[in-house]
C-alpha cells in the first residue's frame, strides 16, 4: 500500500518550512505512525553523516529524528553545498557526484530526477506516510524548468501541500497571494492550505489579512504559528543566527566566545549547543573586535583558502595572537582545524588554485586536500579529559600532525580493536583543532570545556546543566504546533480530502 503524503511548501526560503514539517513528523511519530521525511533537494553547508557513511542536510537529520528513524540518504538525495558564488558541491544519494555550476543549474533535473524519484519510491515502499519539504519557494518561475523539489516533486507524489508564509519578515499576504498567482492551475489544484509563522502579537489583529487571501485563492489558513525564539532545533543554515544573534548569557561572569563568520561557512550547528548555556554569549563575527574574548572558534568552510584570506584580510589572526595573549583559548574544526596549522597544500586544485599556503601556524599540523571525500560518523573520547565524544567527519582534507603533538580526540574503530588520532592541541589545550562535528554537542564535555574558560578568569566551575534533548525538544515543538495548527485541517490533506 502506498504511503500517504503531505508536502510542506514555503513563500521564500527560511520561512519555517523545515521546522514545520519536523514538527509534523513527530505528532503523527506520536500517533504510532511510520513516517518519513523527504526532501528532494537541499541547498546548505550544514550536513549530517548517516550511520552508513552517506551525506545528508543536517535539516533531514532533525527530521528523522522527530520521526524517531535513522538518517539515511534517500531523506535528501540531491545534497548542494555552496563553494562560491557560482559553483558548489553536488552530493547525489548521499555521495560526491561533481562541482555544480550556476550556468548549467538545470543538470540536477537532467542527470539526478531519476535517482529523486528512486529515492522516493524507496520511502513510499518502507513507511506508512511521508512529510516531505520544498526548498525556496515554488513561485520561482525561472527555475521552473528545472524544478526537483516543489511543485514537480508534489505532482509526481500526489501530494497536497502546505504553504508557510513568514510574517516577521513583512508582507506575508502578498507573498502568499503572489505565490498562488504565479502557479499553473494544476500546480494550484495541489496548494491547499496556508501557515503563518512567526507571528508577534494578537492573532486576532490578522483577521482582515488572513479573509482577504482566502477570497483571493480559495486557499483556507490551517493556522498562525507565534514567534518562538528560543526553539533550540539545529538550523537549516548559518542563516538563523547571522540575522537574529545567539542568546546572551545574564551575570558578570558571562563567558564570550568569538565565532569567525569566514565565507562558505559550514557546519555553524557545531556551536548551538554552546549557545544554551546559561554563561555564554556567542559573537558572530564578521570583522574583528575589541572586546575581550575568552575563546575564538574558526567553523567549518566549504572554501578552506578563502576562508584563511578572509582570516588575514580581516585582522582574524591578530585576535587569535591577542586572544591567547589574554589567557583565552582559540579552536577550528574541519576547514577551521586546517587554517590554523603550518601548511595547506591542494596540488589538483580540489578548493582553490593555489597548490599551497601558508596556514596561521598556531597548530604543529600540515594538510593535503584529496579528491575523495571522508565522509563517517565516528565515536571516541577526549584525550585530556577523558569524556566521551561522537559525531561525524565531512572533509576533503587529510592533515598530519607533528610526532611531538598531542592527540585531540582518540576515535574508535566499529570494534573498538583500533584507535586513530583525530585533531592535535597545544598550549595546554588552549589551542586545538579536530575533525569532529557535533564537538559540543556531549554536555559533560561542553560543560567540562566552558568550566576550563571559566577557570582561566579564576571563576568558579558551573555544575552539568541539563538542557533539553534533541527528542524533548521536538516534543516540546510538535505540542506547540499542535496548539496552533489545525491538525484536522492537517489529517485532511494527508487522507487526501479537498
Amino acid at each position: 500500500m502506498a504511503a500517504r503524503r503531505l508536502m510542506v511548501q514555503g513563500t521564500a526560503s527560511h520561512v519555517g518550512k523545515s521546522v514545520l514539517t519536523a514538527g509534523l513528523c513527530r505528532l503523527y511519530c506520536r500517533r504510532g505512525v511510520r513516517v518519513a521525511p523527504f526532501k528532494a533537494q537541499n541547498m546548505s553547508n550544514n550536513s549530517f553523516v548517516t550511520p552508513d557513511g552517506k551525506e545528508i542536510g543536517r535539516a533531514q537529520a532533525v527530521q528523522a529524528a522527530a520521526c524517531r528513524v535513522a538518517p539515511r540518504a534517500d531523506f535528501n538525495p540531491i545534497l548542494i553545498k555552496p563553494g562560491g558564488e557560482t559553483s558548489a558541491q553536488l552530493v547525489v544519494d548521499g555521495e560526491v557526484a561533481g562541482i555544480l555550476r550556476a550556468e548549467d543549474f538545470g543538470l540536477v533535473r537532467r542527470n539526478h530526477w531519476g535517482n529523486v524519484q528512486r529515492a522516493f519510491s524507496r520511502l513510499n515502499d518502507d513507511f506508512d506516510m511521508i512529510v516531505l519539504e520544498g526548498a525556496g519557494s515554488p513561485a520561482e518561475v525561472n527555475l521552473r524548468k528545472c524544478d526537483v523539489v516543489n511543485m514537480a516533486m508534489a505532482r509526481h507524489a500526489d501530494a497536497r501541500v502546505l504553504l508557510v508564509a513568514d510574517i516577521d519578515r513583512g508582507g506575508a499576504f502578498a507573498s502568499l497571494v503572489g505565490t498562488w498567482t504565479l502557479l499553473d492551475e494544476a500546480d494550484r489544484r495541489l496548494l491547499k492550505a496556508f501557515v503563518i509563522n512567526k507571528f508577534r502579537g494578537d492573532s486576532s489583529l490578522l483577521a482582515d489579512g488572513i479573509d482577504r487571501v482566502v477570497r483571493d485563492t480559495g486557499v483556507p489558513c490551517a493556522g498562525v504559528l507565534p514567534f518562538w525564539n528560543d526553539l533550540g532545533l539545529p538550523e537549516e543554515d548559518s542563516c538563523g543566527w547571522r540575522e537574529h544573534g545567539l542568546r546572551r548569557s545574564d551575570g558578570s561572569d558571562r563567558i564570550v566566545i568569538g565565532i569567525v563568520d569566514v565565507p562558505a561557512m559550514s557546519n555553524a550547528t557545531d556551536f548551538e549547543p554552546l549557545a544554551d548555556e546559561p554563561d555564554v554569549e556567542l559573537v558572530p563575527l564578521a570583522q574583528t573586535t575589541d572586546r575581550r574574548l575568552d575563546a575564538l572558534l574558526f567553523p567549518g568552510s566549504k572554501q578552506t583558502v578563502q576562508a584563511l584570506g578572509f582570516v588575514r584580510s580581516n585582522g582574524f589572526d591578530r585576535l587569535a595572537h591577542r586572544v591567547l595573549s589574554d589567557g583565552g583559548t582559540v579552536g577550528g574544526i574541519c576547514a577551521g582545524y586546517q587554517l590554523l596549522g603550518r601548511v595547506i597544500n591542494d596540488p589538483d586544485h580540489v578548493e582553490s588554485d593555489k597548490e599551497k599556503v601558508s596556514g596561521l601556524g598556531l597548530l604543529p599540523v600540515e594538510t593535503v586536500f584529496a579528491t575523495k571525500k571522508v565522509v563517517r560518523a565516528v565515536s571516541g573520547c577526549h584525550v585530556e579529559s577523558g569524556l566521551p565524544l561522537s559525531g561525524y567527519q565531512v572533509r576533503m582534507g587529510r592533515t598530519s600532525v607533528n610526532d611531538k603533538a598531542r592527540a585531540f580526540v582518540e576515535i574508535y574503530s566499529n570494534n573498538c580493536s583500533e584507535v586513530m588520532d583525530d585533531g592535535t592541541s597545544c598550549l595546554d589545550g588552549r589551542v586545538f583543532g579536530t575533525y569532529l562535528h557535533g564537538l559540543f554537542d556531549s554536555g559533560p564535555f561542553r560543560r567540562w570545556w566552558l568550566n576550563g574558560l571559566r577557570a582561566a578568569r579564576g571563576w568558579s566551575p558551573m555544575s552539568e546543566t541539563r538542557s533539553l534533548s534533541l527528542d524533548a525538544r521536538l516534543d516540546r515543538w510538535a505540542d506547540f504546533v499542535e496548539k496552533h495548527v489545525s491538525m484536522a485541517v492537517v489529517d485532511r490533506l494527508v487522507d487526501g480530502y479537498d
